[in-house]
């Protein structure tokens, strides 16, 4: 009996998810084009870390089977025909939205279609702004086969040489991305009215290449492998070792490469060889290729009632100054549920304690914040003010490193202490601690979370924190701290665990309670919130509770290797997903305890590299109210039946059955927010 879902394929039953919601004639119009745009840029990132990961593992001859049974190349091969098939259906959604927008008055138009002011306009903007930038290369003895970079729109062409009819070559015009891919062109009549850019420089390829004849051209994009690894140990400078690492993205092997479905035999034939992929990588896109430009043509296009409707975060905690707010949290431990809380107070906290005369310290671990962001700020002017501000930077946060390393040589100019992360492991823990002298004592205030501190993903990703003047936290967190700059291993922590220390074995702990409760007739439950379950060591461990007779209901965003409702195996354990207006990224953990239940938050998944290669915490929920809102949150989570779905034992995903009443648990939490 195969126990497991395979994650590449789980991974991919998520995107599905989320082409169900571009789908979604009830979702609003503007809203599904989003989806379409994330289907999109989901699998860019996939191709270039997960496909290239396994094709690394098949060059080097590793063929050892996962744990679902399934060699490196078996799991590509299978990867490509699942994705030829998302493919059509996201193209489905798009046409049907193209319709949708023309009937708002919002219309994409071919060159052709143009009137003669819009054709003027669109040649004026081709020669001010497109023709200066554009560079023609052709391949010929003298001339290689252009290096073509990743994720970059090009159009190939085949060319016929006016004087030797006989030969042809081959020729490139990257899509300049510094320019914008959509032109708005103008309109009488009330319409808005946009034409792509490659479209505009398709009509003018024969003024590029005036001395040859063009046979045949198509666009074409591709994606590399950007799953480069390097030797942390063997890196006596790990910021230079990085940097170097992000300019050799550009140039990893080519795992996917997407061409207009009508392109020239010829011509595809050329790319396929040149960039030595297969058929199987080849994928013919039906329309535009690469929609991810749809993510900032929504946010330029507003159309009224065409997008969910805005809401005001609510402010948990109301406060007039740094003394204030530091008093209310020595009172009580405060709860944040983001997106529905406002992130006001984290980002007070940090600017309060930059200011505040009586603030010695301040401590963060950073992992992905905001462009512009008011943390980063704070922190600066905090050791400006002569503060202690100790920086845990991870420059190994995947497509951030670049932002990573600007801020961090800002920080460490303002007089920051910066640590660049911990050798083999990323620092993935999300921690805040603030030392006040008040009244001839030391204080510490500390805000833990789920999520990173990022004001710009707080209003789109549903995460929990938790700030606390708790006296044992606060002594677990300054040993957390202690050990990040010391490089020490964290022992003796009080209340909270950490990975790769010591969280597995705190999870091993409590399920282990779990399943002797069960054993006893007694009590015994286990509900989780998170974004992967994949561990097969917690999942192998999941099975022997069930096996006792342990109830578990696991939410789960993404990728999910357990399968649940197997007699004999799972048959006590349920799992669902939510994919909706906002990302579900929060971790909860909640153990019956014999009818005493322990509440946790985590910053990480149940995953290898979460437990065991990264740097995470595991943290309690004491508060008999805060307790009481996990409850709530966790409830109304498992009630929704409108954009939960439930895994079967299958490993299919279906639609929740609706009830007498339907619930979007999503919806209602902006409900009770506002």
């Amino acid at each position: 009996m195969n126990k497991y879902i395979n994650r590449e394929l789980s991974w991919l039953a998520f995107n599905s998810r989320v082409v169900e919601e571009a789908e979604d004639v009830d979702n609003p119009l503007l809203e599904r084009l989003k989806f379409v745009s994330i289907v999109s840029s989901n699998l860019d990132e996939f191709y270039m870390i997960r496909v290239g990961s396994l094709w690394d593992q098949h060059e080097a001859g590793f063929e050892i089977a996962d744990s679902s049974g399934m060699k490196p190349q078996e799991q590509i091969q299978a990867i490509n025909e699942n994705v030829h098939k998302m493919y059509t259906r996201q193209y489905n959604a798009y046409f049907q939205l193209l319709d949708a927008l023309k009937e708002k008055q919002v219309r994409f138009y071919r060159y052709r279609e143009l009137n003669e002011e819009q054709k003027s306009f669109a040649e004026r903007y081709y020669k001010e702004m497109v023709f200066p930038v554009l560079t023609p290369m052709v391949v010929d003895q003298s001339r290689p086969f252009p290096l073509i970079q990743n994720k970059t729109l090009n159009v190939g062409l085949l060319l016929q040489s006016r004087k030797h009819k006989d030969k042809y070559l081959f020729a490139n015009v990257q899509t300049p991305s510094v320019l914008p891919r959509y032109i708005e062109v103008p309109s009488s009549d009330g319409n808005r009215c946009f034409i792509l850019l490659e479209k505009v420089i398709k009509e003018h390829l024969d003024e590029l290449f005036d001395n040859h004849k063009i046979l045949t051209y198509g666009h074409y994009r591709i994606t590399r492998n950007a799953d480069l690894g390097y030797d942390e140990e063997e890196a006596e400078d790990l910021l230079a070792t990085i940097q170097e690492t992000l300019k050799m993205r550009k140039w990893g092997k080519a795992v996917r490469l997407e061409v207009q479905a009508d392109v020239d035999q010829r011509l595809l034939r050329i790319l396929q060889e040149r960039l030595e992929v297969s058929d199987h990588e080849t994928f013919r896109v039906l329309h535009s290729i690469d929609l991810t430009f749809l993510m900032k043509f929504v946010r330029e296009v507003p159309l009224q009632a065409e997008s969910y409707e805005d809401f005001t975060p609510h402010q948990v905690l109301t406060y007039k100054d740094s003394s204030s707010f530091f008093k209310k949290l020595r009172k009580k431990d405060l709860l944040l549920h983001h997106p529905y809380d406002s992130f006001t107070p984290v980002i007070d906290m940090v600017r309060f304690a930059a200011s505040d005369q009586n603030v010695l310290a301040i401590k963060m671990t950073l992992y992905r914040v905001s462009g512009n962001s008011p943390i980063i700020e704070a922190l600066a002017t905090a050791a400006e003010n002569g503060k202690q501000v100790t920086v845990l930077v991870e420059l190994k946060a995947r497509f951030d490193e670049e932002s990573n390393i600007l801020w961090a040589k800002k920080l460490e100019k303002a007089g920051a202490h910066v640590i660049y992360g911990l050798v083999g492991l990323k620092t993935h823990c999300k921690l805040l601690l603030v030392v006040r002298k008040e009244h001839d004592t030391i204080e510490r205030y500390v805000h833990m979370s789920t999520g990173n501190y990022n004001d710009v993903t707080a209003q789109l990703y549903v995460d929990l924190g938790l700030m606390t003047n708790n006296k044992q936290i606060g002594e677990d967190v300054s040993a957390i701290f202690n050990s990040l700059s010391g490089y020490a291993k964290v022992d003796n922590l009080q209340c909270m665990a950490t990975a790769p220390d010591g969280m597995r074995k705190k999870y091993y702990q409590l399920i282990d309670v779990e399943i002797e409760n069960a054993k006893k007739g007694e009590l015994a439950s286990i509900e989780a919130k998170l974004n992967s379950l994949i561990d097969a060591e917690i999942i192998e461990k999941l099975y022997e509770a069930s096996q006792a007779g342990v109830k578990i209901r696991l939410l789960v965003r993404g990728i999910c290797g357990l399968l649940p409702g197997k007699e004999g195996l799972s048959e006590n354990i349920e799992v669902y997903s939510i994919v909706g207006r906002f990302l579900e990224h929060s971790r909860i953990f909640k153990f019956s305890n014999g009818g005493d239940p322990l509440y946790f938050l985590s910053s990480a998944d149940w995953m290898r590299r979460n437990l065991d290669r990264r740097v995470e915490t595991l943290f309690p929920i004491l508060e008999k109210k805060a307790k009481e809102r996990l409850d709530r949150i966790l409830s109304l989570h498992f009630a929704d039946n409108v954009k939960c779905r439930v895994l079967g034992e299958d490993g299919i995903y279906r639609q929740k059955p609706q009830g007498a009443e339907a619930v979007d648990s999503q919806k209602i939490f902006v409900e009770q927010s506002i």
